[in-house]
């Protein structure tokens, strides 16, 4: 079937409505009511919702194996796993969807995609019309992942090599990536609205773009191109000016406020021009557009279920205000395996918050650790899997108010029994720590609001490969003749290291060539984005103009990221290295960086976001030069 407007010739227009799970609810009616929009996707999920949503199925399997099933759509709603607030998006956005003949492809199915498609039916029927819906099937291989387990699959870690066995927690879900040719059938037999679950972030913008142009699944250079277009788009804002390192300019021309969702116009061969919703703020540059491109990536290559996309080559080139064309991605065959999260119950956690004013923070902090541990004693610390002191903030000298002087002292405890977090407990957690308060440092207080020391349960996951072969890729259309189509494997793949190739520049400029430097933060000259791959963290840095690109990538080596990071945030773990030149950036690759990631994560940064910033605000020589022609 041919695309819905127009001509297959033309690029097709996909707009980008959600990059997570609470993004703005007026996205798809909004863009809807666009008529030079072609089709909108969006991005539900994250690891987070993965782990939370697949234990939530497993656990209803067991209660309705108990005979407890629930028969009717409102039963089977109450205790759905699928993203919710998607439907508060979907539902106005009916009436322009169907006026406009726009397409929607979603990965908002997490894991009850069959109910959140049958719901949407409904939705559109009780609306009075027609939309055709489908669902894409094949995420979920926990019974084909017990199966190879069973039979001697070691299920290495992507994170550091250890075998499943050597985790301590068993998986009670698997979740795997799909790709995006299952969407692009479903479009081809009819489909108005694709509703998936766990296929890859650029998957609906790809597969809508595969739909639209009839790509084969061998045209690697066109679909490659076009999961970097889906990259680009999938986190909306990020794209258009949200947590964007110059984001002052922004301010300063008061484009801060409803910034745009990104519009990815994606031509016959894959490239794209990026744009974004009208009268809308924000903008769309280079620098928005490499700030994203650097976001969330591992290495050179992006490993994708349909295709590879290499990145080393990749140009970006401004046509006008708030368009940018991307060129310069070649494709090669997808790898035989795809990427799959198992989740595992890790027990439970809880915390507790003191804050410290004023002269003498360490000092204070020292103290009040020292007394916790001693009120617990030898035995119950034994008894926590993890124990950490955190300091988060510090007293400036003759702080302007008693808010700035304040700081924050958090102690983070996990551990398999959820009773040692019983508030009533005479020697449990809460109750060690709150008899020191009496007897602790001046001025110490605490948080009026103690549920978070009560036990929570968290997930572990765990990241590594599972057989494309495995994965039951169907689509299901809910239409017509309900039909069921068997979307197969991939027919031609190629095998791929699991780490990425890793470098330090080649002929690196003298440093002293130049001229005199001051010591100043490397974010004054020097824009970029972090980000998460599971407990990885991902960091890429680029700057606007050729000098300043030679001192970079002479500067920023394994080495000095490292140094940068200081005693305290280097974990010991490798660190990758590759360079993008055409856009001046390099990208680092911080092994094991975020404890576990996510969900088990004793850090604040749970999601690697401020890696970046803090390496940002780090003092380095910087070319006095650079810094007459203003900061950033």
């Amino acid at each position: 079937m041919s695309p819905s407007k127009d001509s297959s010739k033309r690029p097709v227009r996909v707009a980008g409505a959600s990059g997570g799970l609470t993004d703005r609810v007026r996205a798809i009616p909004s863009l809807a009511q666009d008529p030079d929009i072609d089709a909108i996707v969006g991005d539900w999920l994250s690891e987070n919702v993965m782990t939370i949503w697949g234990a939530g199925k497993v656990e209803a399997k067991n209660v309705a194996a108990k005979g407890n099933v629930p028969r009717t759509l409102e039963e089977r709603k109450k205790n759905g796993q699928y993203a919710g607030t998607f439907l508060q998006c979907f539902q106005p956005a009916i009436p322009h969807l169907a006026k406009n003949r726009i397409k929607l492809a979603v990965n908002a199915g997490g894991s009850d995609t069959e109910l959140l498609a049958e719901i949407c039916q409904q939705m559109v029927k009780d609306e009075g019309y027609n939309l055709k819906i489908a669902w894409v099937e094949g995420d979920d291989v926990t019974d084909a992942f017990k199966s190879l387990r069973a039979k001697g699959e070691r299920f290495e870690s992507l994170i550091d090599g250890r075998a499943l066995d050597e985790w301590g927690f068993e998986p009670v879900a698997a979740q795997c990536y799909l790709g995006s040719l299952g969407i692009a059938e479903a479009l081809r037999n009819g489909a108005d609205v694709v509703i998936c679950g766990r296929v890859a972030d650029a998957a609906p913008a790809m597969g809508v773009a595969a739909w639209w142009h009839d790509w084969r699944s061998d045209q690697f250079d066109e679909l490659a191109r076009a999961l970097i277009a889906g990259h680009l788009i999938e986190c909306s804002a990020f794209l258009t000016g949200g947590y964007y390192s110059g984001f002052k300019d922004l301010l300063k021309s008061k484009k801060h406020l409803n910034i745009g969702f990104p519009i990815a116009e994606i031509d016959a061969h894959g490239e794209c021009i990026l744009a974004k919703e009208k009268n809308t703020g924000g903008c769309v540059s280079t620098e928005t557009v490499v700030s994203q491109l650097v976001y969330e990536i591992s290495g050179p290559s992006y490993y994708n279920s349909d295709v590879v996309a290499h990145l080393e080559n990749i140009k970006v080139e401004q046509l006008a205000e708030d368009r940018v064309l991307v060129s310069g991605i070649k494709g090669s065959p997808p790898p035989p395996t795809t990427r799959v999260g198992l989740t595992a119950h890790g027990g439970y956690q809880a915390e507790f918050h003191f804050y410290f004013v004023g002269l003498d923070i360490e000092e204070k902090c020292q103290w009040m650790e020292e007394q916790v541990r001693h009120s617990m004693g030898a035995e119950l610390v034994k008894k926590f899997s993890l124990l950490k002191f955190h300091r988060h903030g510090t007293s400036p000298s003759n702080p302007p108010c008693q808010e700035f002087a304040t700081v924050d002292f958090r102690i983070f405890a996990q551990a398999s029994d959820p009773d040692l977090f019983r508030a009533d407990a005479p020697n449990g957690f809460s109750r060690c720590i709150l008899e020191t308060v009496l007897q602790s440092v001046p001025g110490v207080s605490r948080s009026n609001d103690l549920r978070q020391a009560s036990a929570k349960p968290y997930f572990e996951y765990w990241v590594t490969l599972i057989p494309q072969s495995v994965c039951k890729h169907r689509v299901h259309c809910l239409f017509d003749n309900q039909e069921i189509i068997d979307m197969g494997t991939p027919k031609i793949t190629e095998p791929y290291q699991k780490r990425q190739p890793s470098y330090e520049t080649t002929n690196p400029i003298p440093l002293d060539t130049f001229g005199e430097t001051v010591l100043a933060p490397l974010g004054y000259v020097v824009l970029g984005r972090s980000g998460d791959k599971s407990s990885d963290a991902n960091v890429g840095f680029f700057v606007r103009r050729n000098d300043e690109w030679d001192w970079l990538r002479t500067t920023l080596t394994v080495e000095k990221i490292k140094s940068l990071l200081g005693p305290e945030d280097y974990t010991g773990n490798p660190i990758d290295r590759f360079e993008m030149a055409n856009i001046r950036a390099v990208h680092f690759l911080l092994h094991d960086h975020l404890d576990r990631g996510y969900n088990a994560c004793s850090k604040y940064d749970t999601l690697g976001k401020n890696v970046c910033e803090y390496l940002r605000s780090k003092w380095v020589e910087i070319p006095k030069r650079f810094l007459e022609r203003g900061k950033i």
